[in-house]
This record gives structure tokens, sequence and C-alpha cells, in this order.
């Protein structure tokens, strides 16, 4: 039997193929709202990832030892499902541009539909995130472009050696 939701643990979700500054200034203000983090890769494979579940939990557990109480984990399925699993009463989501917030506020009314204990709570990314998206970085780096500053620094190298061996 799952525990009941509780508002002091949270999860954040998503695909962090790779993960960005962005992701990282949410894990930070987010651990400070709650008791637990959870950051939670989700098993999408229809997303065509760069990297694998494991190599992205790699690439998180590397840059987030500073956080206490943030943990790591994988999922698929439905995020409420894995939320009520974990006795999550509360779903970080992070929003970028005004783009982001028609389809996340779709998401959060039907997880409310789903869950209703559960409830979503959204952060506006830092201006200086807020243009960064994994998709991009990705590109970027696929192009030969610097994405020095808008990764961690292992997450770059990562993605240097993961162009490098897709080219061949």
């Amino acid at each position: 039997m799952a525990a009941p939701p509780s508002s002091r643990i949270a999860i954040y979700p998503g695909s962090f193929d790779p993960i960005t500054n962005g992701h990282l200034d949410l894990i930070s203000r987010g651990s400070r709202m709650v008791e637990r983090l959870i950051v939670a890769v989700l098993r999408n494979q229809s997303k065509q990832p760069w990297f694998t579940v494991e190599e992205r939990l790699q690439m998180l557990a590397e840059t987030v030892t500073g956080y206490a109480n943030v943990e790591l984990a994988a999922f698929d399925g439905l995020l409420v499902d894995f939320a009520q699993a974990r006795g999550a009463g509360m779903i970080l989501r992070g929003i970028r541009a005004v783009s982001d917030y028609e389809l996340e506020w779709q998401m959060a009314l039907m997880n409310r539909r789903l869950r209703p204990g559960i409830e979503t709570v959204f952060l506006m990314a830092g201006e200086e995130y807020s243009f960064i998206s994994s998709h991009l970085v990705k590109e970027v780096a696929a192009l030969g472009g610097s994405v020095a500053g808008i990764v961690p620094r292992a997450v770059e190298e990562r993605l240097k050696r993961r162009v490098a061996e897709r080219s061949r």
C-alpha cells in the first residue's frame, strides 16, 4: 500500500537528456521548499534520447552531490502513480516561457484529475536559464557550438564525447 501523499516530498520529473544549468537551478530552489526532492528521470524512448537512463542518472548524481535532501530515481508510466508510490504530494515543474505554460497547465489538470491529493507547483526559470532546453543544448553541441556555462562541466565533456561517437 502506498504512503499518503505529503507536501514535504516533491517529485521533479524530466528527461534530463542532458541535465542543464536550468535544471540545476530548479533543483536548488526546489530542494529548499521541501524536506525531500526526488529528481525522477522519465523512461521515454519516444524522445530518442542521446543518453541512456543510467547515464542520465549518473550525470545527475555527479551534479547534485551538494543537496542532502535530493534523491534520484527513474520511472515509467504515469507520473502521478510514481508520485503516489513514493508518498509525494507535490510535483515540481519549471516554466521557461509562456509557450511552456499551456502544455504544463494541461498536464497539471490531468494529474489533478487522476490524483487530486497531488499538487503541481510551477517555478519560473531563472532569467539566465529561460532559453535553455536539453533539445537546444544537443543541437548546439551537434553543430560544434559551445555549451559551456549552460550545462555542468562534466555534462559538457560527455556531450563532446557523444557528438564524436554519433559522427563516426
